[in-house]
């Protein structure tokens, strides 16, 4: 359950919004590539890319993105293939694909305008009330809360709340505080500020408490305990899981990619072929593709980290000697130099660079 402290709001220009804004003002990140020329379009695009991800990343990936997709208009046109080719390396694919999604439903649904509507845009996939209400605030001016991870953060210890924001205890509290906080006026900045201050100096680590516009009236401050909160999860130790990627090579020196189904881990991408027993790598792949391989070599065990779970995986090498059926256009042969204008999970990646 969460435990709330309110701490007395002084009057006038030293309330919390006001504060708050004065400092973005002069001291807030005003010239990141999506606060210039602001639009519900690129504010979307930087809210979901933002998510679960650091801000150096997505700088390099937004603009890219934004060069080849200026107008939601362009990103529904595009093929898939091509969304996910951008976004390889960000992680969390299904954003990409929700993304996709929404572009084509926003021009069919809404003639490619963004409703000014905190309702209607979580009704697109994709898009949450947090995502829906940083549209809105920002690109609309409307008084939207939202509630990413770095407001969670500026909220819990001003408040002095504890409890883990993931509860929904805590997670209603810290909704209706964001709500009441959140200005009639002036709400695209009080919006970008309130991020701002938790990204840059109410940190996770290192708060720089000091330089704080809303340091006088702390309560976490006031009781010693900024490093505490918010209340961290429990830990818990992440499973492993292990698989064998079978890197199949022609006398080309191509490379056999298989195509994922649409929905689940790497919904959309190109990948290497599966196999979940290392004894059997070579010959389940054979009778899965109904080619004659010869196994060259094994490679080193990698891992890879997602939110729920470890995957360690290895690669084994093999030629194909002979091909027994027409490949499908889920299976293509590829130059692992430049394997062209698709989508491809970091690991997958990353093998094929050192082929």
């Amino acid at each position: 359950m969460a435990t709330t402290t309110r701490p007395p709001q002084r009057a006038g220009d030293t309330a919390f919004a006001p504060r708050l804004i004065e400092w973005y003002r002069t001291s807030g990140r005003g010239l990141l590539p999506w606060r210039v020329n602001v639009s519900p379009y690129r504010v979307w695009i930087s809210e979901i890319m933002l998510q679960q991800t650091q801000v150096t990343t997505v700088i390099p990936y937004y603009e890219r993105f934004l060069e080849q997709f200026p107008t939601v208009a362009d990103l529904a046109a595009a093929q898939l293939d091509e969304v996910l080719h951008l976004w390889s390396g960000l992680g969390y694919y299904a954003r990409a694909r929700n993304l996709h999604r929404t572009a084509v439903e926003i021009c069919q649904l809404y003639d490619g305008k963004f409703p000014a509507d905190v309702a209607l845009l979580q009704e697109l996939p994709g898009i949450g009330r947090s995502t829906a209400g940083a549209i809105c605030a920002i690109a609309f001016g409307l008084q939207t809360p939202i509630l990413d991870g770095n407001v969670k953060r500026v909220l819990t210890r001003f408040f002095k709340i504890s409890g883990w924001p993931g509860t929904s205890s805590v997670q209603k509290e810290l909704w209706r505080l964001a709500a009441e906080q959140t200005p009639p006026v002036d709400c695209a900045d009080y919006t970008q500020a309130i991020m701002d201050l938790g990204a840059t100096l109410c940190t996770r680590r290192a708060p720089n408490c000091s330089e704080c516009p809303l340091s006088a009236d702390c309560q976490a401050l006031a009781a010693d305990c900024v490093s505490t909160l918010p209340t961290p999860r429990k830990a818990r130790t992440l499973p492993v899981k292990r698989a064998w990627f079978v890197v199949i090579r022609n006398l080309n020196g191509d490379v056999l990619l298989q195509k994922r189904p649409p929905s689940g881990l790497w919904g959309g991408l190109w990948c290497l072929p599966q196999i979940d027993r290392e004894k059997a790598a070579i010959a389940t792949a054979s009778r899965e593709l109904e080619m004659t391989l010869e196994q060259c070599d094994t490679g080193i065990e990698q891992r890879h980290s997602f939110t729920h779970y470890h995957l360690d995986y290895t690669p084994v090498y093999a030629m194909v000697t002979r091909v027994g059926k027409v490949l499908d256009a889920e299976t293509k042969w590829v130059d692992p130099k430049r394997p062209g204008v698709i989508g491809l999970p970091r690991p997958i990646d990353q093998i094929l660079k050192k082929l």
